[in-house]
């Protein structure tokens, strides 16, 4: 069996061969040749149109199919389901028509195959960020951490779910920005589910005056705990309660909490801060502020003699000196 010729061969024949037909193209419409404008429409024009034709026909095929496809997937069976459908899809159809076109234009897919497998390790080194969020994609489609419509907080973005794409996640934040993360940044971190769990809860701390009674507190944070109950879930587990927690350096701390649904937790977290706020006004108990008691001692002052000296006696002294110096 003869030796095939390896990439490098078959890459440099094809292109020495595309340039003596451009250069013999060129050199007969240089010398008035009227039929290599025809041969070139015939050879290249013609073919790249029907070519880009294709291209676009099944453009719309693979939209219209991955449309087909995904819409009842959404419905019937999962909304994240359908979308990754419908890009499977859609990616399918546009690499058999890409295939096609190349089997029209006579370059075997074998050939091809070959090139780009050369080309495939630099390719690979260059996106391998690009790889690593498909298969993040995968990972997350597959196991499945949370779907479409769910508020996640994951790769330090908090928002709700618009799609997850093969490489990326598309999220929209609550003040309505959309954000886009690659999905390696939300796999090879931490992801919390907000509203996994139909119901979440509230916990409210507050702190009062040591002189406020015991008894008193826990009758007003009571009360403003019951002001709530429309919105409060009962049942085993659920319900509200009223905790001392600690005695703090300024302050004695309670916690008050009450399980509410998870789509009202914000708004419920709101009234209930406003309703212990006021049951404790009317209960006439102070939520002091941080304070810190600052004691100041004086410290006596040792006073300093300097020492006094007669001046006539050293004059006297110092005439002695000289004298005996002399």
């Amino acid at each position: 069996m003869p030796d095939q010729p390896n990439i490098e061969q078959t890459v440099d024949q094809g292109l020495l061969a595309a340039k003596e037909t451009a250069l013999e193209s060129f050199n007969r419409l240089l010398n008035g040749d009227p039929r290599v404008i025809s041969e070139l429409v015939m050879h290249y024009v013609a073919p790249a149109s029907l070519a880009l034709l294709a291209v676009f026909i099944g453009y719309l095929v693979a939209k219209y199919l991955a449309r087909v496809v995904s819409g009842p997937v959404c419905k019937r069976v999962d909304e994240t389901l359908g979308k990754f459908a419908g890009r499977v899809i859609f990616y399918g159809v546009m690499l058999a028509v890409m295939g096609l076109v190349l089997q029209k234009f006579e370059l075997h897919i074998s050939g091809v195959a070959s090139v780009l497998a050369a080309a495939g390790f630099a390719i690979g080194l260059a996106f391998q960020g690009t790889l690593g969020n498909f298969a993040a994609g995968v990972l997350l489609l597959v196991f499945r951490p949370f779907k479409v419509g769910d508020m996640i907080n994951a790769a330090g973005v908090t928002g709700r779910v618009n799609e997850i794409d093969l490489f990326t996640t598309t999220l929209d934040t609550v003040d309505h920005r959309r954000i886009i993360v690659p999905n390696s940044s939300i796999s090879g971190g931490t992801i919390e589910n907000i509203s996994f769990h139909k119901h979440r809860r509230v916990e409210v701390v507050v702190g009062v005056a040591y002189a406020a009674s015991l008894d008193a507190t826990r009758a007003a944070l009571t009360t403003a705990a019951e002001s709530l109950k429309p919105k409060m879930i009962e049942g085993e587990g659920r319900g509200y309660s009223v905790i001392l927690a600690t005695l703090a350096d300024s302050s004695v701390q309670w916690k008050v909490r009450l399980w509410t649904a998870t789509a009202d937790f914000f708004l419920v977290t709101e009234q209930l801060t406003q309703a212990i706020k006021q049951e404790l006004d009317a209960a006439n108990i102070r939520i002091p502020f941080p304070q810190m008691d600052v004691h100041l001692h004086r410290e006596y002052e040792t006073e300093v003699v300097e020492p006094t000296f007669n001046r006539p006696r050293l004059r006297t002294i110092a005439r002695q000196v000289r004298r005996d110096a002399a």
